[in-house]
């Protein structure tokens, strides 16, 4: 039975790279996230005010395609970032900061809800976490031009709207990883150990408690 797992988590917390590995060693099908294909992007972390409401339009439009695509595939699926993010984390932001009026951010936000409502949620949400210094290095260390003038202050709101969903999200179970100290790209082991707890999290086995013996059992 095929399955569908979303990765979710912060720029630059390693979401495409677990998608890969972990799409590998299961043999499943990766979905990436379409930021080259966004035309607003460099725009928009040059000025956020002006181009914040079209690059969130965007990236809906296209998580919306993506997200049928994968109900009617053929393989189980790993997705690099959920369509909920794009609302509740990114769109939510920017109009947090002014930088989407009232009245563009309630359209957005109108569509968002209207249309999730008729899209399966995936199987398995698996959480990256990382502190903001460490999302700061993977950034600069990928070598995106226009991600390199992304403020810490930004990271760091966008690091405690993620906390907040995450903590009522129930579309489906969650499994949080703490990244920090992970480095699954480079040590197999750490990756074996997502692996397990991802199949664990898949058949409910960490979901199953023992009986505790009876001291005479014991």
């Amino acid at each position: 039975m095929k399955k569908f797992i979303a990765i979710a988590g912060n720029i630059g917390v390693g979401k495409s790279s677990l998608v890969k590995l972990l799409c590998e060693q299961m043999d499943w099908s990766p979905v990436y996230e379409p930021v080259n294909e966004n035309p607003y992007l460099a725009d928009f972390y040059k000025n956020m005010e002006k181009w914040g409401f079209h690059s969130q339009i965007f990236f809906l439009s296209h998580r919306i395609l993506i997200h049928k695509e994968i109900m009617s595939h053929s393989n189980s699926v790993i997705q690099d970032r959920s369509i909920y993010e794009d609302a509740e984390i990114f769109a939510r932001n920017l109009y947090h900061q002014g930088f989407i009026s009232d009245r563009d951010f309630k359209t957005y936000y109108d569509l968002y809800q209207s249309v999730s409502t008729f899209l399966l949620p995936p199987d398995l949400l698996i959480y990256l976490k990382a502190s903001e210094s460490t999302l700061q290095k993977r950034i600069q260390l990928r070598n995106r031009s226009y991600e390199k003038t992304i403020p810490s202050e930004y990271l760091l709101q966008l690091n405690t709207l993620y906390e907040q969903w995450i903590e009522g999200f129930s579309l489906c179970p969650v499994l949080t990883i703490q990244a920090d100290d992970l480095d699954y790209v480079a040590d197999e082991s750490h990756l074996g150990l997502i692996k397990t707890k991802v199949q664990e999290k898949l058949t409910g086995k960490d979901q199953i408690v023992f009986p505790r013996r009876s001291p005479q059992e014991e």
